[in-house]
């Protein structure tokens, strides 16, 4: 390892570093060498080595994006700063920081949603989402580990890839129109989980989904 890179103990902290500059960088020359090239000069970095940690792939290039948006999540909104906050306000307070952290840089963001959505990187961008996703309700507190592990996860994905999509286009001032997309994805999802809460109780404790497809199939007259 050179004098340069010295301080990067792994060529993964070397992404890590550089990619929040990368993106900046993809506002004007895309998610290529030329942007690597330019965060490597902005932190002083070897241009070869900077070249080397990404390999020349777009997808290494979002993905260290991604992780270091990750990381900085992690620091600024552990678990003990936003445990005492309803639920919807922790997945609302930490979306929005992966939001904040991408505003000004939404010209990269439009370019990375169009380099994930290509067909050979479905499975790379879906696997991102996952774990943005996880990493969110971990956050959040979320201990479950039945199937609704799963369906947390799936659920807060999509309204994180819809929220992206919205956001990479939102004109209005400090986004607050994307707040408002925001707020109104998470209070459906939230609705959605009482009455499934609801449906899902035992029969001794009020409407079981037996009762409710047999209602349904057999109304009262």
């Amino acid at each position: 390892m050179d004098t340069e890179t010295a301080d990067h103990a792994s060529l993964e902290d070397l992404r890590m570093d550089l990619a929040p500059l990368v993106a900046e960088s993809a506002m004007f020359d895309g998610w290529s060498n030329a942007a690597v090239d330019a965060a490597a000069d902005m932190a002083g970095v070897d241009r070869e080595a900077a070249r080397f940690a990404f390999e020349g792939k777009p997808m290494t290039m979002i993905a260290a994006w991604i992780h270091a948006i990750d990381r900085d999540m992690a620091r600024e909104l552990p678990n003990e700063r936003i445990g005492n906050l309803p639920i919807r306000e922790r997945i609302r307070s930490l979306v929005q920081f992966r939001l904040d952290a991408l505003a000004g840089r939404e010209e990269a963001l439009r370019l990375a949603l169009i380099e994930m959505a290509k067909s050979w990187n479905a499975a790379s961008a879906a696997r991102l989402g996952w774990e943005s996703a996880d990493r969110m309700w971990r956050l959040a507190g979320d201990t479950a580990t039945d199937y609704n592990h799963y369906t947390k996860r799936a659920t807060l994905g999509t309204i994180y890839a819809a929220t992206l999509t919205f956001f990479a286009q939102d004109k209005s001032e400090d986004h607050d129109e994307t707040r408002a997309f925001l707020s109104r994805r998470i209070d459906d999802v939230m609705k959605f989980e009482k009455a499934k809460a609801r449906v899902m109780r035992p029969r001794d404790e009020g409407l079981s989904l037996t009762r409710l497809l047999g209602r349904l199939r057999y109304p009262a007259t």
